[in-house]
């Protein structure tokens, strides 16, 4: 093994994470169709009812949301930057969001020109601003297993403690790209660009750096899980106020904080590192700065291509949980979650799937 190689942090693969509740109950096929795994996106706010922009609602199957960005740009005869979305959505999926175009005084094109790239345009409102990313309320998912075995009563019971207690807010493997070349590539990247490709775009020099920084949330989030503290928090801890992204350092956790934290009105949160100093205290300042000098050269490069430090609740509550067998060897799961969580982070403490 070289000194490079050596020198190379290791990082747990999204299998390799600790679950909280347990060995998974039950074992099945997801995404055997694209169907199979449905997500609705609901946004923050409804359209304005005037303005340059449109606001469209559209099904996508099988398709990524830039390639469907794109398409939009296309019909709508503008460049790619004047389309918005405000999150991106699985591929392998059947998936309903919207889209912002910035027409002008100009009037609409024909958006049934779409449906020949399978695109279905659900609904087209006015609107006064460009979609951002981020400005979702959150997304409902129904996701279909096939080719279960499990004991569906036990499956039950675990979603009931999902639901109770929540989940470790893990950011998800298609955040790191097919066998985690985004990370492979970020590490290349934080060593001076000696193994990253060659004129890489600034995008896709986005995607390795939000891969590294979500990889360390990972890190932190896997240690605290370990510990047993994710949950009830620690003094020193940086709470967030659940729907909102304001936070504020708890030097000490009295009766009335631990309630709040256990009522999910509050929220434990874990590092998006970034340029500056850890906003923590004691035994999790000392926590999170173990996993920076474990990953030195990474943290380095999250600062040094001018990223903030920010914060991410660790604890995912997922709403309107249930479970139902429509037929032997399949099950439904339905649920909802916040806006930036993945639904196979939920997905992992109730079963191992493939596909």
């Amino acid at each position: 093994m070289s000194a490079a190689e050596a020198a190379k942090p290791h990082w747990r693969s999204f299998d390799e994470l600790p679950r909280v509740f347990g060995a998974p109950v039950a074992t099945g096929i997801l995404r055997a169709r694209p169907e199979d795994f449905v997500v609705d996106e609901e946004l923050a706010f409804g359209p304005d009812g005037e303005g340059e922009h449109c606001l469209l609602r559209i099904r996508k199957t099988a398709a990524n949301t830039d390639w469907v960005a794109r398409r939009i740009a296309h019909v709508a005869g503008v460049p790619q930057k004047a389309v918005g979305y405000a999150g991106l959505k699985d591929r392998h999926a059947v998936a309903t969001q919207w889209f912002s175009v910035h027409m002008g005084p100009r009037a609409e094109p024909g958006w049934s020109d779409l449906e020949a790239d399978g695109i279905e345009v659900l609904e087209h409102h006015r609107h006064r601003r460009k979609l951002r990313r981020g400005a979702l309320a959150g997304n409902r998912f129904v996701l279909r297993l096939r080719d279960v075995v499990g004991d569906f009563d036990a499956m039950c019971e675990r979603v009931g403690l999902m639901g109770e207690q929540g989940v470790p807010n893990y950011f998800g493997p298609q955040r790191f790209g097919r066998d985690e070349s985004n990370l492979h590539n970020a590490d290349a990247l934080f060593r001076h660009g000696a193994e990253a490709p060659p004129r890489a775009s600034r995008h896709l020099k986005g995607l390795w750096l939000s891969a590294a920084r979500s990889q360390l949330f990972n890190e932190v989030l896997a240690l605290r899980v370990e510990r047993g503290d994710w949950r009830g928090g620690l003094s020193g801890e940086r709470l967030q106020l659940r729907g909102s992204h304001s936070h504020f350092l708890a030097e000490t956790l009295d009766d009335a904080l631990s309630a709040r934290i256990a009522s999910g009105d509050l929220q434990p949160t874990a590092p998006l590192y970034g340029a500056g100093p850890l906003p923590t205290a004691g035994e999790v300042a000392d926590i999170e700065a173990g996993v920076a000098s474990a990953f030195r050269h990474w943290t380095t490069g999250l600062a040094d291509s001018g990223m903030a430090q920010e914060r991410r609740p660790m604890r995912l509550d997922a709403e309107a949980m249930s479970l139902e067998r429509p037929c032997d060897g399949e099950v439904l799961l339905h649920f909802a979650l916040p806006a930036g969580s993945y639904a196979t982070s939920l997905l992992r403490e109730l079963m191992h799937w493939s596909g």
